[in-house]
């Protein structure tokens, strides 16, 4: 009896300390896959790219690397340089302006270049030290982080003494970046900016010069992307050395900070996340949360959850499951809520029968789908599969846009395939089998923003829009009451008998 005991032990022991090395082992290989392209824009600098490549190039990185060097209509035989090098080593890819265009310029060609899952701005010249690259990276491999600033201000070990003016100017923007963003860099003007590929694709860049730092800057913080510091140093060049930035360039920073800060806040081309983000914090979601509030069980499934603007208005029930057909939606919403025991993020088509047959078998008590149904093309199917996946005596929350008359260039651009009456909804609803409990219109107020919206030919709800909707909030909760007016949305709350 005691020898299988012993064995068994034995066994457990080697489990024990094989478990942790197996994990380093899937961590290596999975750093291993991914790729970092380091982005280099070069203008005028054939004395230092050969050392710079180099250095780039020998840098002790956990990642593959690819170089994509941007070549800004340099006159002093720099692309010909870059020309030798990429014969050298296959990592390098080389891109030529026929004329110079500025340092954002080549940084958008380099983007749109790229193939990596990581990107980060390395000047052509000697100040920033490619060997501190793998700590910058580090908070996005770890998932931490979407972006990282290297910043020069963070204690490092060395730094050269130059401008105290530069140093100034460059401290006045960072802090007046912080006003605008709501939050704390220490070093916005920093060349060292990491920044996953996925969202750096997805953000539009129109700076062609150093306006470019701000820019980047100020988008990242509307996108809500995680933002880590890490220090590094710094070997400053005078401008014999042939530093180009000038006073200039700081008015033309703080021109782009409040352009981009205020006036044209388009962040993202992903259509739905500016959307979405338009609402994030806004009064509305908790709002249309009041109006079924008292319906939501303790086992949910949030059908849609999209980057969780209502979620977060659920995380204290039992059991909180959200799925989304998009995979950046899933990993945001995975990023702020998924430390939490009782939450789970999927990715799921809505459409797909598959997942719930695993519904059918641990069904929930509540499913909420909101601003959902309508970009589905076959709704019926999908609310066929709803009810089967519900307890008896469960609840569907179910809220769409309607009036078939106010469909617009939004509803195109959000991909909406219908708005719907509340006789169409309904009649729905009772074919898939559900009760109706009730059917109520939402959001009177919002009929004519959004009629102003088609008449223009609008394609975005702008975060402006929300700002202002949510000063009249209290305004539009008692037009709520006044009958006979026609709403923006429709809920209905159905309950499986």
């Amino acid at each position: 009896m005691s020898e299988p005991s012993h064995t068994y032990q034995v066994n457990a022991s080697v489990s024990a300390v094989d478990q942790p090395d197996l994990k380093v082992q899937a961590e290596v290989q999975r750093r291993r896959a991914l790729k970092l392209s380091v982005l280099i824009p070069v203008y005028n600098e054939r004395r230092t790219l050969k050392t710079i490549f180099s250095r780039v190039l020998q840098a002790p990185l956990p990642v593959a690397i690819e170089l994509v060097a941007v070549d800004d209509g340099s006159t002093d035989g720099s692309f010909e340089i870059l020309e030798e090098l990429a014969l050298t080593d296959d990592r390098i890819k080389i891109f030529r302006h026929a004329q110079n265009q500025g340092k954002g310029a080549a940084i958008h060609t380099a983007i749109r270049e790229m193939t990596g899952d990581i990107a980060i701005v390395q000047d052509a010249d000697l100040e920033y030290d490619p060997a501190e690259i793998a700590k910058v990276i580090e908070p996005i491999l770890d998932g931490r982080a979407e972006a990282v600033f290297g910043t020069r201000f963070g204690g490092s070990e060395c730094h050269r003494v130059l401008y105290y003016w530069h140093s100034v100017g460059n401290r006045l923007l960072t802090w007046l970046t912080n006003v605008v963003c709501d939050v704390n860099l220490s070093d916005m003007e920093t060349c060292y900016k990491a920044v996953k590929a996925d969202i750096l694709k997805q953000t539009p860049l129109r700076c062609k010069r150093f306006g470019i730092e701000p820019e980047l800057t100020v988008r990242l913080a509307q996108w809500g992307a995680r933002i880590y510091e890490v220090p590094i140093s710094y070997s400053g060049r005078t401008y014999a050395e042939g530093k180009k930035i000038t006073w200039k360039d700081a008015v033309d920073a703080l021109r782009v900070l409040l352009w981009a800060g205020f006036i044209n806040k388009q962040f993202t081309t992903h259509d739905g996340y500016y959307v979405l983000s338009a609402i994030r914090g806004s009064g509305l979601n908790r709002w249309m949360f009041e109006q079924f509030s008292k319906h939501v069980g303790n086992r949910v499934l949030e059908a849609g959850c999209g980057i969780g603007n209502l979620t977060s208005l659920m995380l204290n029930r039992d059991g909180l499951l959200c799925v989304d057909i998009d995979p950046l939606y899933v990993e945001m919403i995975s990023r702020r809520f998924g430390h939490l025991e009782n939450f789970e993020a999927s990715l799921m088509d809505l459409c797909d029968n598959g997942r719930y047959d695993e519904f059918e078998k641990n069904k929930f008590d509540t499913i909420i789908c909101l601003n959902v149904l309508e970009h589905l093309p076959d709704d019926e199917l999908v609310l066929r599969n709803f009810y089967r996946s519900l307890a008896p005596g469960g609840h569907a929350i179910v809220l769409v846009p309607q009036h078939p008359w106010l469909f617009s260039a939004v509803d195109e651009t959000v991909g909406h395939y219908r708005r719907y009456t509340k006789d169409e909804l309904a009649n729905k609803m009772k074919a898939a089998g559900f009760t109706i409990v009730s059917m109520q219109d939402f959001n009177k107020l919002g009929v004519p923003g959004w009629w102003y919206n088609k008449i223009l030919g609008k394609k975005y709800l702008s975060p402006n829009q929300m700002w202002c909707f949510n000063l009249v909030l209290p305004i539009a909760k008692v037009i709520e009451r006044i009958g006979g007016l026609p709403a923006l949305s429709a809920i209905a709350i159905v309950k499986k008998p």
